[in-house]
């Protein structure tokens, strides 16, 4: 693969929040080029290689992050690989079902642990002991289908139990009051005997794109939105009047004015 082909597989994955992808090139004649050959011992280009099971004529592509960022660069670089090299095959119809979410995700911004799908997903029982010791290992009873590397419906089994939701609410950081003040309406809702249930939403947008062996979203539905999230047949979002914000009881002010206030 040419340099500058490489090259832009790196500004790919920066797109996906990486800083940068890290290579070696191994050629026919087993003779290697690697972008971090002068930090690295032979013998430990070699043990990278093995591992790698890295053969004559084969690029290692690498990245190195926290864990879920690792995950979602080289997951969309597979992708995109796969689609340079013509490896995809439109006819051929792939699903899967992907289960056992982890519930809740560690937030370095909040400091505190998030809900992965949302706060009303229920656990697995038998992970119930691990919310108050460890909530990074608790499952989810979620579920995505997956149709050749699209997710095109999803969905989740939900909390109906108000001591399991409270505990939910206590794991993600919300005291017993705050739970009240904000959720009191379910909670106070569980109490009167709510039935387990659940749901799946369908993508059927994405499922068109398949089945037309579309390249993206925007060739099948009917007012597809450009980069910047405008729609160029309605001309959203644009001004809107007086009367309309008045209707809706709405003031705007101006950033002049709002640092004013400041």
């Amino acid at each position: 693969m040419p340099r500058k082909k490489i090259d832009k597989l790196v500004e790919f994955v920066r797109g996906y929040g990486a800083k940068g992808l890290a290579y070696i090139a191994i050629a026919e004649d087993g003779t290697r080029k690697s972008s971090f050959a002068k930090f690295m011992k032979d013998e430990e280009m070699d043990a990278l290689v093995k591992a790698m099971d890295g053969k004559p004529g084969d690029l290692l592509l690498f990245a190195a992050d926290k864990t879920k960022l690792v995950y979602d660069v080289l997951g969309a670089l597979r992708l995109e690989l796969a689609k340079q090299m013509d490896l995809l095959d439109k006819n051929e119809y792939r699903f899967v079902w992907v289960t056992e979410f982890p519930l809740l995700e560690w937030s370095e911004e909040e400091n505190r642990f998030t809900a992965m799908h949302h706060p009303f997903t229920m656990l697995m029982e038998e992970d119930l002991p691990l919310l108050d010791t460890d909530p990074g290992k608790v499952r989810a009873k979620a579920y995505d289908i997956v149709l050749n590397g699209n997710e095109i419906g999803g969905g989740s089994v939900r909390i109906h139990q108000d001591d399991i939701q409270e505990r939910m609410f206590e794991a993600l950081g919300f005291t017993k009051e705050a739970a009240h003040e904000q959720f009191g309406f379910l909670l106070d809702a569980f109490k009167y005997g709510v039935p387990p249930h659940a749901g799946l939403a369908y993508g059927l947008d994405r499922l068109v794109m398949l089945m037309a062996k579309a390249d993206t979203i925007r060739d099948v539905i009917a007012f597809p939105k450009v980069k910047d999230a405008s729609c160029l047949m309605t001309q959203s979002p644009s001004q809107v009047s007086e009367a309309q914000l008045h209707e809706l009881g709405l003031d705007l002010e101006s950033e002049k004015e709002e640092k004013e206030e400041e």
